[in-house]
């Protein structure tokens, strides 16, 4: 399998490299690799500070190494061509935090740092390619978008401030003033607004060669400053213009041996904030993924990109780097100049890989000023992404979770800014869901009927009394905040004539524990007040949920059924049979159903002596079949010989999702069913059934020697479709009688 996967990858290489994408794959790919350099040097020399200053070219290799490895990992397995990847800005806030807290000094600090970094790699790197390897990545993408954006943009604040407080600048209110003397302002100005500038020429201009060619060009103007003002490189190293280099290379910072100097107590300390990075690091992979898909107008195979950045992080994490994950602006733009292959991102690899070999020769050219300005550029980046676009599409509400995050980020901690941003989001959702109407529609047996097909007094009975029943079909999920105006509705809505009351949870998505509650005192009381219960299309856990809070003997008196239509059934049943019981009491009711449907039961019988006349007349051409309960008449898997004629029994007629669409009674015609698609009706005998059958031979014959007689037989199917007609709508009244039809 992994051979044949290499053959495949190496087949795709040649087939690019000999394409016209080569050109563009090497440009982008070196100017998205150079860009992710200088960036990736700023972000290293950010966590290793302070007091691991000392091993912060050490450090930098480590990230470098981390974000070689990630980027030529991701881009030869990721779905999208053109992917690359580096340390995300959300990652290094959190980093810096547990790099400054790690309770150790000296080289046991940095070791210590290292390893915890490699556990929180690696963890990162199983878990992926856990989610991805058992295809649950979709269920991790569902984060609120207000909640995504708050997130991005306080990360971006901290990373602006701390560029900031790298540079120079005193945070503290008091001291503000002080940053703007001439002697502080030299140190930190040139930084942030050089980082300022560029990123409003980038946005402005979008070109991908501005970011690393102005990097080159302030590295090159700081150096001649330097000669300008005769100042020597070991000089300005040694004021701290200039990063400093190790003495040799910058990677592997780490052998087995250093293992032995970990102090494993200080990284158990560390674990509340490891399990954040681990975190923000699941954070940042579902917001790039979905970043770069909306970005690129391209649907991508989560799993697959899950599987992908875990199998870099893992790798990342061995050889002692960091997690690393997509970067959207980046991949973008290999769709953008047509560099749309793996090619861009190996090539982008190569620049940062060829920077680990240089070592201190490219480390100690870069200025410290430098630094901050890299680190205001990513900053103000996430927060115009978060927090300034937002402001455009976003209402007022969500837009003010946004805010909320932003600031408690910033101002008190990142775990409070995320969990106060949820817990708003979490309370706008229910105020919203509570003013969703939990009931989609409602109708009474009047006004619609069940497909069982009723005789003629059954009829008239649901018409005169169908007000009797009250059904509700109701959606959406049903929670605390709704389910008490639901059943104040439902309640204000009985009358003492109400005897049946159907409720359809068909379209019901979901009920939590406090509605099943209400339900029951609901439905204990309507057990109390003698009015009949009908639930239809019940999950599970809502009919578990009700037989566990109520008394056995109340919930044996619900009726369950697994539709609407078969509801509707039974709400007809009850109201028919209370009816037949009144009346069987008083004879006044049963008089005046007589006279109500007496044209009705005259045109009935009239139909029934045609019906059995006919079949009498083509009794040398019809053919006796009969049915037991549940088997089928007619469906896309059974041959028929043509028409049937039902002369006893029931039979129903399904559709492909089992829902029933009409009853056939004695009289009626059933044509066979034709197999057109997969979604062929199917006709199944409700009780024992006898037909008569007619081949299409005998029909044709029919036609052609007996007019008269197959004339007759034609009417005869006329008049039942605007029989049909009449069963589908009873509104239609009478139906003329047959004679007149024809």
């Amino acid at each position: 399998m992994a051979n044949l996967l290499f053959q495949n990858i190496l087949s795709e290489f040649r087939v690019e490299i000999e394409s016209s994408k080569i050109v563009p794959a090497l440009a982008t790919g070196f100017s998205s690799g150079l860009g992710l350099l200088v960036a990736q040097i700023a972000f290293g020399s950010f966590i290793f500070s302070g007091e691991l200053a000392h091993y912060s070219s050490l450090g930098i290799g480590l990230v470098l190494f981390g974000n070689f490895a990630a980027c030529l990992i991701i881009s030869i397995t990721s779905g999208y061509r053109g992917a690359i990847a580096g340390l995300s800005p959300a990652l290094v806030i959190i980093m810096a935090l547990i790099a400054l807290s790690m309770n150790a000094e000296g080289e046991q600090l940095f070791v210590t740092v290292v390893v915890a970094f490699m556990i929180c790699a690696a963890a990162t790197g199983i878990s992926s390619l856990v989610i991805g390897h058992f295809r649950i990545a979709n269920l991790l993408r569902f984060i609120p978008y207000s909640v995504a954006c708050g997130f991005v943009a306080g990360i971006g604040g901290a990373v602006c401030l701390a560029a900031m407080s790298i540079s120079g600048v005193d945070l503290k209110w008091r001291n503000l003033a002080a940053n703007f003397d001439p002697a502080v302002l030299i140190n930190w100005a040139p930084g942030i607004v050089f980082g300022t500038v560029i990123y409003i020429a980038v946005k402005r201009w979008r070109n991908s060669w501005l970011f690393p060619v102005s990097m080159l060009i302030a590295v090159a103007a700081y150096h001649v400053g330097l000669v300008f003002f005769n100042i020597s490189v070991d000089e300005a190293r040694a004021a701290g213009f200039l990063l400093s280099g190790s003495e040799g290379n910058i990677w592997p910072a780490l052998w087995p041996s250093d293992l032995l100097r970990v102090d494993w107590a200080a990284i158990v300390g560390q674990i509340h904030n490891m399990l954040m990075l681990i975190m923000i690091a699941y954070i940042c992979i579902i917001m790039n993924i979905a970043g770069l898909e909306l970005a690129v107008n391209q649907d991508l195979n989560w799993d697959r990109e899950f599987k992908s950045t875990g199998l870099a992080s893992i790798v990342s994490g061995l050889g002692g780097g960091t997690v690393s994950t997509l970067i959207v602006p980046a991949s973008l733009r290999s769709k953008l100049f047509r560099a749309h292959t793996r090619l861009t991102g190996i090539v982008a690899a190569a620049v940062i890989g060829c920077a680990l070999f240089l070592g201190d020769e490219l480390l100690e050219i870069i200025p410290v000023a430098l630094i901050g300005g890299i680190l205001v550029f990513a900053g103000l980046g996430m927060v115009d992404e978060g927090l300034v676009k937002s402001w455009k599409i976003l209402p007022l509400s969500e837009y003010s979770v946004i805010l909320l995050i932003f600031f408690i980020i910033n101002l008190i901690g990142l775990i409070e800014g995320v969990t106060a941003g949820v817990l708003l989001t979490l309370v706008f959702f229910t105020v919203r869901l509570n003013r969703v109407n939990p009931i989609k529609d409602q109708f009474t047996a009047r006004e619609r009927h069940s497909k069982m097909a009723r005789s003629v007094p059954d009829r008239a009975i649901l018409r005169a009394e169908g007000d009797r029943v009250q059904a509700y079909r109701l959606r959406g999920y049903i929670f605390f905040g709704s389910v008490v105006p639901l059943v104040e509705n439902l309640r204000n809505s009985l009358t003492d004539a109400t005897s049946c009351l159907m409720l359809d949870f068909t379209a019901v998505s979901g009920v939590d524990f406090s509605a099943v509650r209400v339900f029951s005192k609901f439905l204990e009381k309507l057990h109390a007040d003698e009015t009949h219960l009908v639930l239809v299309g019940l999950s599970d856990m809502l009919r578990s949920g009700l037989e566990q809070n109520l008394q056995p003997e109340i919930f044996k008196t619900i009726h369950v059924e697994p539709d609407a239509d078969f509801g509707l059934e039974r709400c007809e049943d009850i109201i028919i049979t209370e009816w037949n019981a009144d009346a069987a009491k008083t004879d006044p009711r049963g008089i005046r159903l007589f006279d109500a449907t007496a044209d009705d039961i005259e045109f009935r019988l009239e139909q029934q002596i045609q019906f059995e006349e006919l079949i009498e007349e083509l009794e040398h051409w019809l053919i006796p079949r009969e049915y037991s309960a549940n088997e089928i008449l007619t469906g896309p898997d059974r041959s028929q010989d043509g028409l049937q004629f039902l002369l006893s029994g029931r039979a129903s007629v399904y559709d492909h999702t089992g829902t029933r669409l009409r009853q056939f009674i004695p009289g009626d015609a059933i044509w066979p069913v034709r197999k057109l698609d997969d979604h062929a009706n199917l006709v199944l005998a409700d009780d024992s059934c006898r037909t008569m059958v007619m081949a299409p031979t005998d029909m044709h014959w029919l036609e052609e020697t007996e007019e008269r007689l197959a004339l007759k037989f034609y009417r005869y199917l006329i008049a039942q479709t605007f029989n049909d007609q009449l069963r589908a709508d009873p509104s239609l009244g009478n139906l003329n009688k047959p004679e007149e039809q024809a």
